[in-house]
């Protein structure tokens, strides 16, 4: 009887076996629902980089709302990006991966050298001041200067600065980087910038013993270089209308501006 029963026992314990390797269903028990707290057990480094790098990745979204399948139920767990991302032309690039390599951390870019149409889908303010105003900053691709997204580069690792001590932000203060040749001096221009073109001028300048001694050149040149302005701006008309009649031009007198005449 023993021996009949333990023939018995092993036929079905080979048949289960035999059952589960044969393709057939197994009666398999129901898996519980994940949560994001189960994600950080077997995945500890993406919730830690998705915290310090990842935008609105991380604010917008949680791991369940793009991972929505997990193997060995689902076989969707690389979600595409076009499940969120659409309505604009950047949205309508390939390979997305190509430079955000990391979804977790979206902005921190790794960007081809040479390229200019995919910089362009984000800045188009860019794109059209390169078309309106022609230089040779125009003529590089974005990835000549912008080496990595949202690097400032160093005006003087392609430039010889105007005068010693001059940094990329005194540069751009008076050269937009993507139309540098439309110059618009900002108030804080030191004189000496300017004197690395106009040196003849601001030793006049500072020759001088009327009062326009202790303006910067910024104070009458404002706006889109070279902006000439015209003496009754700040004095008026101060002498007799018969004598502003005779002579309209305050120079023909006064003779030049950075070193006045009296």
């Amino acid at each position: 009887m023993k021996k009949i029963m333990g023939t018995m026992a092993g036929a079905m314990v080979c048949g289960a076996v035999m059952l589960m390797f044969s393709g057939q269903p197994v009666a398999a028990q129901e898996q519980p629902g994940l949560t994001v707290a189960d994600c950080n057990k077997c995945h500890p480094k993406q919730p830690v980089t998705i915290e310090t790098a990842g935008g609105k990745h991380a604010t917008a979204v949680n791991c369940l709302d793009c991972h929505v399948e997990h193997l060995p139920e689902g076989t969707d767990t690389i979600p595409p990006c076009a499940n969120c991302h659409e309505g604009s032309a950047h949205f309508e690039l390939e390979n997305c991966l190509s430079c955000h390599t990391d979804p977790h951390q979206p902005l921190n870019l790794t960007l081809a050298a040479d390229i200019v149409g995919p910089c362009l889908t984000c800045h188009d303010q860019q794109g059209r001041e390169f078309k309106e105003y022609a230089s040779k900053h125009a003529e590089q691709s974005c990835t000549f200067c912008h080496e990595a997204h949202g690097r400032i580069p160093d005006c003087a690792a392609c430039h010889e600065p105007h005068v010693a001590g001059q940094a990329t932000p005194d540069c751009l203060g008076c050269h937009p980087a993507h139309h540098p040749l439309q110059i618009v001096p900002s108030d804080e221009m030191p004189n000496s910038a300017c004197g690395a073109c106009h040196g003849d001028v601001v030793q006049l300048l500072g020759e001088t013993e009327t009062k326009h001694r202790e303006l910067a050149c910024a104070f009458c040149h404002q706006g889109s270089h070279p902006a000439v302005p015209k003496c009754q701006d700040c004095h008026g008309e101060p002498h007799s209308v018969a004598m502003h009649q005779q002579m309209p031009d305050c120079l023909t007198c006064h003779m030049n501006p950075h070193k006045l005449v009296k």
